[in-house]
């Protein structure tokens, strides 16, 4: 891995070969390096509470809903949560099972007045294989990064 600045550098990359809002995306070590080296950087998991319970947790991730289960509606405190747990100034690297919601939540923390937002490709389940599975392609489990059952 490279520097926190290289690593910034090229997820900034990533973002504007993407056309992407937000400041940047990131494969899974990427995100867990920044979330080490960055001071008072914060990963958001926006998966829902069944995913956290049943799949798995992110040890000192921050857990907010972005989508609640089971009827799968977002949630209208979102942008409220997130103000009361993250630091606007903060790095928010934010994460779910494969990248879709963590691109919303990114999206929209950036029209909430985050600056520093980036989107965690794979998220933490990955992509399904040939088979239909997931956490075997991709993603923070399949990684290695640090996780635990909920």
């Amino acid at each position: 891995m490279g520097t926190l600045s290289a690593l910034l550098e090229l997820a900034h990359q990533r973002a504007a070969d993407m056309n992407l809002p937000y400041q940047g995306a990131l494969t899974p070590a990427e995100a867990y390096q920044i979330w080490q080296s960055a001071p008072g950087a914060r990963l958001v998991d926006v998966r829902t509470r069944a995913e956290w319970d049943w799949v798995g947790r992110v040890p000192d991730a921050v857990e907010i809903e972005w989508l609640s289960y089971p009827g799968m509606q977002p949630n209208p405190n979102f942008v409220a949560q997130l103000r009361h747990q993250v630091d606007p100034e903060a790095v928010v690297l934010f994460m779910c099972r494969s990248g879709a919601r963590s691109d919303a939540a990114a999206r929209t923390a950036i029209a909430a007045g985050y600056s520093n937002c980036y989107n965690v490709l794979e998220g933490f389940e990955g992509d399904k294989d040939a088979s239909g599975h997931r956490n075997r392609v991709g993603g923070w489990r399949h990684a290695g990064l640090p996780w635990r059952q909920g």
